[in-house]
């Protein structure tokens, strides 16, 4: 990753390029944004965008209202109480048509990083720098996003998960999880290996993992309520059985 090298106020500040993940639902978008944070000491705060309509959810009101506050992005900081944070722009591409070239030019004054030094809170109503906030925005796809916008952004594909991914991913983090979760005992649910794409497409192809959470979530409810009921103390799902979980 090249990082831009600029000139602060005496120092000089290496950028790196503001990532947009761009992906369908469920290909781990905001997963992976908080594994950046996480991996970097940072805090972090997530700002969705999906349905926004007005540049002040992002700007904040005039204290001149009586119900004035600041706008998510200050909200955001002292939230994670620290001017360093990571903040995730959510979904980007889903505000709504009437607001988007006004929540757009908010956007532009973000992501500039000649222009976020001196970031215009109508609340604060004075200049907030917001030069060391590392800033990642996803979206499900850049059709909606301004040119200006996408000028400032390096997008990155979040492919689909494949079939296979999405067993390993399943029997060897999400079932367990799951099981764990439920209050059942792990060695008390096994799911023959023949069964899993079965699972993995139960109602047919899905480009993320909810579907399969969702789904093992399920079996895994199913079986607890016997085993409560004194039913079963252990159960193995087969190709014979699946299909009793899969309705």
């Amino acid at each position: 990753m090249r990082l831009k090298q600029e000139k602060g106020e005496g120092e000089d500040i290496l950028r790196a390029p503001i990532l947009c993940f761009v992906g369908l639902v469920g290909t781990g978008k905001t997963t992976i944004a908080f594994s950046i944070a996480e991996a970097m000491g940072r805090n972090f705060a997530r700002i969705p965008f999906g349905g926004m309509g007005d540049p002040l959810d992002l700007r904040g009101q005039s204290r001149m209202h009586p119900e004035a506050e600041p706008g998510k992005i200050i909200k955001a900081l002292r939230t994670t109480k620290s001017k360093n944070c990571v903040i995730l722009l959510d979904e980007i591409d889903r505000v709504t048509d009437e607001g988007r070239s006004s929540i757009m030019g908010v956007l532009v004054e973000l992501l500039d990083p000649e222009q976020n030094r001196s970031f215009s809170d109508h609340y604060l109503d004075y200049p907030f720098d917001l030069s060391e906030v590392m800033f990642i925005a996803t979206a499900n796809n850049t059709h909606s996003i301004s040119t200006a916008v996408l000028d400032r952004l390096e997008p990155i594909q979040m492919p689909s998960y494949s079939d296979q991914e999405k067993i390993t991913i399943g029997r060897q983090y999400m079932l367990p999880k799951i099981i764990r979760q439920s209050g059942i005992p792990v060695e008390a649910l096994v799911i023959d290996e023949a069964v899993w794409p079965q699972i993995v497409r139960p109602l047919g192809y899905d480009a993320g993992m909810r579907t399969l959470e969702r789904t093992i979530q399920g079996i895994v409810r199913k079986v607890a309520m016997d085993m409560v009921e004194g039913k079963i103390q252990t159960f193995k799902v087969t190709t014979e059985n699946v299909k009793q979980f899969l309705q």
